[in-house]
């Protein structure tokens, strides 16, 4: 079967539904030739492969819409079914069938459609060079930063924060000192925990990474946020790392089995520290840290307060950590973010704010959900991504960007809304890409690949919820922040996606362009923000 001739008879209706009506509602209002079947046909090509419109469902129930009553018929005996047994249309039969990823099913039907399944990209084996450089480095100021918090929690009082502004490498220096802590008994266990599923997964992935090059024994990570099941009696020896919000949840029902974990475990690491005495959380500190004296409490921030103005609740959250802070230090320099900069760790950052005021208004009862909530929900979310006016507004600031920088990144505020900015910017003929956690690995892989190149034509890579750390690309030097967030810490990580120095492989200078949602919180800059509550911890 030639899969393009089908291609070919794919009406109006299928070709908007196979692209998208988002993407489609977009193209008319910008350029109305753009929608025309023919260009749409195109569009779609060049976004999607066979393989992938195969393998999603709903496209492959339009391609089998698409096939002659013989196409279907052979394709049905080519399952080994006979479409002349019984009732069932082969229309039906095709469509009802489950196609398992890897499976022999899903193969047989490439192939009866004349598609190559898609292989997984093959990753690059680094040969032994005899090189001793490290493979998980600390800059001088992260190593200088490590020490004084194993001082602190070794020596000291036991609780400590680590104050490092965005881009400096705090996760990375945090991760360093669990790496430490696990290889020094064993078995052991240490804590994570985070607010959000995102900072989880990020924070799981990053010490896979360091305990890969830093570790002495094969260990575990137990990932205990969303609706992941996992064996907490079984944890021995690894790092835990907890949804906040699951894990309260949990206390409550199986306090016992908390109580036995809390014995294992003598550090606990809490990331975004200043939301440490949130009810809450505050409740599963003091299961995991007071249950023993010995127990360590390591917060991680680039915002040591709880609030921007409130100083009686900031004096409370540095009692919390026993008034021990650990920060970036450097004479001659009052901020360390202007030392960076003088260095070369950090680009010189221009900040510019897009204000908007919305086509999708909030009511009462989404500014109250916002206010309750420890981040912008869901529901907003979606709302903003569905607003064709806010995202005309992205995409023209877009395609001035790629005037003057050669790789953007854009965070979306969901994953279809990553994808839809894409499709319409390829559409406008910008070099344009979505990654999300929906991406198959293969293909995330190709495209982030594509996106580090040295190709000179202008990229931009559109994402939603797995750039924000862990992602190395020096050559971005703009960014548009279209996702809203309560989060200081996802904000400043998002920020950092562009902000890379010329001495850590990035630039002198950088873009951050954000989208203000004139009825959402944000956020602006980095130096203020890193010295707000120095009163605070100095008192």
């Amino acid at each position: 079967m030639d899969f393009n001739a089908l291609m070919a008879r794919a009406d109006e209706e299928t070709l908007r539904d196979l692209v998208g009506p988002s993407v489609t509602r977009l193209l008319v209002r910008l350029d109305p030739d753009l929608a025309r079947p023919s260009k749409l046909r195109e569009l779609l090509k060049a976004q999607r492969t066979p393989s992938e419109l195969i393998r999603d469902p709903k496209a492959r129930t339009a391609l089998v819409r698409m096939l002659s009553r013989g196409q279907a018929e052979a394709l049905v005996r080519g399952f080994g079914l006979d479409p002349t047994n019984g009732s069932a249309d082969p229309y039906e039969l095709l469509t009802s069938l489950t196609l398992r990823k890897g499976s022999a099913r899903e193969a047989k039907f490439h192939r009866l459609f004349g598609v190559a399944v898609d292989e997984e990209v093959s990753r690059n084996l680094i040969c032994a060079d005899k090189s001793t450089e490290p493979r998980y480095p600390l800059f001088h100021h992260q190593r200088v930063a490590a020490a004084e918090v194993d001082v602190a929690l070794r020596d000291g009082p036991g609780r400590a924060v680590l104050h490092m502004p965005t881009g400096s490498g705090k996760t990375r220096t945090a991760m360093n000192v669990v790496c430490d802590y696990l290889r020094a008994e064993e078995p052991r266990m240490a804590v994570w925990l985070a607010y959000s599923e995102e900072l989880c997964e990020q924070a799981a992935s990053e010490f896979e990474r360091a305990w890969a090059a830093l570790g002495n024994r094969t260990l575990k990570v137990f990932r205990f946020w969303g609706s992941n099941p996992i064996d907490i009696e079984g944890a021995r020896d690894g790092l835990v790392v907890c949804g906040l919000d699951k894990m309260y949840s949990s206390i409550r029902s199986s306090y016992q089995t908390w109580s036995r974990l809390a014995d294992r475990s003598r550090l606990v690491i809490i990331d975004e520290a200043h939301q440490a005495l949130a009810p809450t959380y505050k409740d599963v500190l003091e299961l995991l840290v007071d249950r023993h004296e010995k127990t360590r409490l390591l917060g991680l921030t680039a915002t040591p307060g709880r609030t921007w103005n409130d100083l009686d609740e900031d004096r409370r959250l540095s009692n919390f950590f026993a008034n021990e802070k650990v920060t970036l230090k450097v004479p001659g320099y009052a901020n360390p973010v202007d030392y960076l900069i003088d260095e070369g760790y950090l680009a010189r950052t221009e900040f510019e704010s897009l204000t908007y005021s919305g086509d999708a208004a909030l009511g009462p009862r989404d500014l109250r959900q916002i206010e309750r909530a420890t981040d912008i929900p869901t529901e907003v979310l979606e709302q903003l991504a569905g607003d064709d006016t806010r995202n005309l507004l992205i995409v023209t600031r877009v395609e001035k960007l790629i005037l003057s920088h050669s790789r953007i990144i854009v965070f979306a505020t969901t994953a279809n809304h990553s994808n839809t900015l894409a499709t319409v910017l390829a559409a406008r003929g910008v070099q344009a890409a979505s990654v999300t956690s929906k991406t198959r690995p293969s293909e995330r892989q190709r495209l982030i690949e594509a996106f580090r190149s040295d190709e000179a034509e202008p990229q931009v890579l559109c994402n939603y919820g797995v750039l924000t750390t862990g992602f190395d690309a020096p050559r971005t030097s703009a960014a548009i922040i279209a996702r809203p967030t309560k989060s200081l810490v996802l904000y400043s990580q998002m920020v950092g996606r562009a902000t890379r120095g010329v001495r850590a492989g990035g630039n002198q200078e950088a873009l951050v362009v954000t989208i203000v949602d004139t009825s959402l919180p944000g956020f602006g800059g980095m130096s203020e923000a890193f010295t707000n509550w120095e009163d605070v911890w100095d008192a």
